[in-house]
């Protein structure tokens, strides 16, 4: 058995994925905007996350703009049957590379053609109505006027389903009385578990939870004591990050991203490490002390 087929499966807009994909959004050019660097070196990724049995794959439009999807389409269409492509939409990018809100209904209507366009598909896979009300994080706010543009996209045959990213349970809970929602994406970690009780009221409900940022704002001290856990295993933090993860809920789906497949393959390699119950207490101490901070 091959390390990604270790992390098991669960279903994803009705089709069954593994649950370690890959997240394309470090494809393009620093701070996700302009091209890369090395473009033959962002195709050798893709092809060898293809090679490595992922079969979900996590990007958006407003990366690069457009560079990501674009790199996408070059190194893998025309694309596998069991390939789940995954984006995104409201969000532009300013010309200085700012991330700004995209809600507005021709806004949301032209970011659905433009992934569509870039990505050379005719019909998108799932789409995630990114939610931008706060600055840092989710915000309470209604999402309905704009979910609703998107339910008219998945009736026009542009969308097959639809999912949300970076919202709270409240806007979760509208949006379901919109539309079927089949995945929730939003920061989660070892030391940010904010949305505990969400991921198992979705496990629940058989909806997939997709925690972006899985080493993002460690303080120094966590990020030590994850270090000292990883030593120990003979594997690095991110892979420890990664096994906790897929040991968390079997409804998290993991979309690790990197622009090197040496990265890539230490990243799927999470799927094999066995985290013994002295080691999963030490990680939930990684939590424990974001709290008392």
């Amino acid at each position: 058995m091959s390390s990604i087929d270790k992390s098991g499966t669960f279903l994803l807009g009705g089709r069954s994925v593994k649950r370690l994909g890959y997240g394309a959004m470090q494809l393009a050019g620093p701070g996700v905007f302009g091209p890369p660097k090395d473009r033959d070196a962002a195709l050798a990724v893709l092809r060898e996350a293809i090679a490595q049995g992922v079969d979900h794959i996590d990007t958006s439009d407003f990366y690069g703009p457009h560079v990501t999807n674009q790199i996408i389409r070059e190194a893998l269409a025309p694309y596998s049957d069991d390939l789940v492509i995954v984006t995104k939409i409201g969000a532009l990018r300013g010309t200085d590379g700012s991330w700004n809100p995209a809600f507005a209904p021709e806004q949301l209507t032209q970011a659905v053609h433009d992934n569509l366009r870039n990505l050379g598909l005719d019909v998108l896979d799932v789409v995630n109505l990114r939610v931008m009300f706060g600055t840092h994080g989710p915000a309470e706010g209604s999402i309905e006027p704009t979910l609703t543009v998107l339910a008219d996209l998945q009736r026009q045959g542009l969308v097959r389903h639809i999912g949300l990213s970076n919202v709270t349970a409240n806007q979760v809970a509208e949006g379901q009385k919109i539309a079927k929602i089949v995945g929730v994406q939003n920061q989660y970690n070892l030391a940010h578990r904010g949305d505990d009780a969400l991921i198992d009221d979705l496990a629940r409900q058989g909806i997939a939870y997709v925690p972006f940022f899985p080493l993002g704002g460690f303080s120094p001290l966590q990020s030590s004591t994850l270090s000292d856990v990883a030593q120990r295993l003979g594997a690095t933090p991110m892979q420890v990050a990664l096994a906790w993860l897929l040991r968390r809920s079997p409804n998290i789906l993991l979309i690790p991203g990197t622009s090197s497949v040496a990265h890539l393959r230490e990243n799927l390699a999470a799927a094999d490490l066995d985290l013994s119950d002295e080691t999963l207490t030490a990680l939930d101490g990684v939590a424990a002390s974001a709290n008392a901070a």
